[in-house]
C-alpha cells in the first residue's frame, strides 16, 4: 500500500515526503516532477504558459502520470496541490473522482492541512508556481478546494505551526497502527 500526501501548495508535502521516504526505505514519486520529466524537463509554469493558462492540459498530464504511479506499491507519493481537482467545460474546478479513486485504490491518503493565509504567504512570489487561476484569487480558489481535500483524505494532519519533522512523525505514528502497514520497518527520524 502507498502513502499518499495531498494538500495545498506550501503545506510541506515535498519535504515531508522526502523524510518519510528515508524513514520507511520506500521510493518517493512526485507527480509534479514526473510530469516535468515526461515533458522534456519543462517546469509546470512553462507547461501552463504554453497552454495559455488552460489548466485542463496540465490536469490531463497529471491524471496520466498518476495512472502510471499507482501501478506500483509501497511508495511515498507526493502529489501536486491540485490533484483533487479537474476542470469542467467552463474551466471551473470540480472534484477529481478519477485521480482520487486511482490513489485510494492502493494508498492511504494524508491531507496536510494548513491555514490558507499562511500557505499563500509562504508561496507568494515563487516564480516556479504558476497562478492558479486567471479569474479568481488564490485565497478564493484554495477556499473552494477545502471540501475536495476533505473528501479525498483518509487522514487529516494539521501542519499549522508544526515543523516538517513533527508532521512526518505524526504520519509514521498513524501508519504504524494501520493494519496494511504492519510489515513496515521504520527508522528513527
Amino acid at each position: 500500500m502507498n502513502i499518499v500526501l495531498i494538500g495545498m501548495r506550501g503545506c510541506g508535502k515535498s519535504s515531508v515526503s522526502r523524510r518519510l521516504a528515508l524513514c520507511t526505505k520506500r521510493n518517493l514519486f512526485s507527480s509534479d516532477a514526473l510530469i516535468s520529466y515526461e515533458n522534456q524537463g519543462e517546469e509546470i509554469s512553462d507547461i501552463i504558459e504554453k497552454s495559455q493558462g488552460d489548466w485542463r492540459v496540465f490536469r490531463e498530464l497529471e491524471y496520466l502520470v498518476i495512472k502510471k504511479i499507482v501501478t506500483q506499491s509501497d511508495l511515498i507519493i507526493d502529489t501536486g496541490g491540485g490533484v483533487v481537482v479537474d476542470l469542467d467545460d467552463e474551466g471551473g474546478e470540480i472534484y477529481s473522482e478519477r485521480k482520487i479513486s486511482l490513489l485510494k485504490n492502493n494508498g492511504l491518503i494524508f491531507w496536510l492541512k494548513g491555514g490558507i493565509e499562511t500557505l499563500i504567504r509562504k508561496t507568494r512570489g515563487d516564480v516556479r508556481r504558476p497562478p492558479l487561476s486567471q479569474n479568481k484569487s488564490d485565497e478564493e480558489l484554495m477556499e473552494n478546494r477545502l471540501p475536495f481535500y476533505e473528501a479525498a483524505a483518509d487522514v487529516i494532519v494539521d501542519v499549522e505551526g508544526k515543523k516538517r519533522k513533527e508532521v512526518a512523525v505524526e504520519i509514521l505514528q498513524h501508519i504504524g497502527k494501520h493494519p496494511d502497514f504492519s510489515n513496515l520497518d521504520m527508522f528513527k527520524l
